[in-house]
C-alpha cells in the first residue's frame, strides 16, 4: 500500500482565515493543500509535528501525500517504489477554523489551500473516496525507463543474446514487444521487463 496516512498540508495563496466555528470529529472533511513540488513529505512531517506541538490532535485528524504503489524495473533489477500522483498537492483531513487554518497555513512549505472563492473548499466525499482509492489499487503498475524504438538486447529466455528493438510496452503486465530477428525474419516476441536491457 501507498504512503497513506500520512500527515501533510499546504495552503492557497489567497485563502483567507475562516471563521472560528467548533466542530466535532464528524464534521472533519478532507481538504486539498499546495505544497512545494518535492517537498510533500517534509511538508507532511512538519504538519504532524505542528499538529502535536499544539495539541490539535482532534482538529487534524489525518494528513495523506497521494502516492500509488508500483513496481520499477531499473538495471535488470525489479523495486517497489511510491510514486506521487498528484505531485505538489497534500491532503488534510481536520475541522476547518481559525487554529487549524493556522497552523497549516504557517507551516513551511505550504503555498496555500486549494478552494473556489477566498475560502478553502473541501473536497466532497466522492472526490476524496476515489483519490484515497487509487491510492490502494492492489495490483501495482510496472515503471520503466523503456520507450518504443529503443534497441534492446535480450537477458534471459531462448531468445538470449538476440537484438532487437521495442514495438510496444505493457505497463499494466511489465512486458515489453520487441522486433527481433529469428530466422532471417523479423519477428514479434513478447518479453518481460527483466529479460531485456537496453543498448
Amino acid at each position: 500500500m501507498a504512503d497513506t496516512k500520512q500527515k501533510k498540508t499546504a495552503k492557497k495563496d489567497k485563502a483567507e482565515q475562516p471563521a472560528d466555528e467548533k466542530q466535532t470529529n464528524d464534521n472533519h472533511k478532507w481538504y486539498v493543500i499546495n505544497s512545494y513540488a518535492g517537498h510533500e513529505k517534509k511538508v507532511c512531517t512538519q504538519i504532524m509535528q505542528r499538529v502535536k506541538a499544539n495539541n490539535l490532535e482532534d482538529q487534524i485528524s489525518e494528513v495523506v501525500v497521494p502516492t500509488q504503489e508500483k513496481i520499477e524495473v531499473r538495471d535488470g533489477k525489479k523495486r517497489t517504489v511510491q510514486e506521487k500522483f498528484l505531485p505538489g498537492y497534500v491532503l488534510v483531513k481536520m475541522d476547518m477554523n481559525e487554529n487549524t487554518w493556522q497552523v497549516i497555513r504557517n507551516t513551511e512549505g505550504v503555498t496555500g489551500f486549494v478552494g473556489t472563492g477566498k475560502k478553502p473548499t473541501p473536497l466532497s466525499p466522492d472526490e476524496a473516496k476515489r483519490i484515497l482509492t487509487y491510492m490502494d489499487v492492489e495490483q501495482p503498475e510496472y515503471q520503466t525507463s523503456f520507450a518504443v524504438g529503443d534497441a534492446v538486447k535480450v537477458v534471459d529466455g531462448p531468445f538470449t543474446d538476440f537484438v532487437g528493438s521495442i514495438s510496444e510496452i505493457n505497463t499494466d503486465k511489465g512486458q515489453v514487444r520487441v522486433l527481433l530477428s529469428v530466422f532471417g525474419r523479423e519477428t514479434p516476441v513478447v518479453l518481460d521487463f527483466l529479460q531485456v536491457t537496453r543498448l
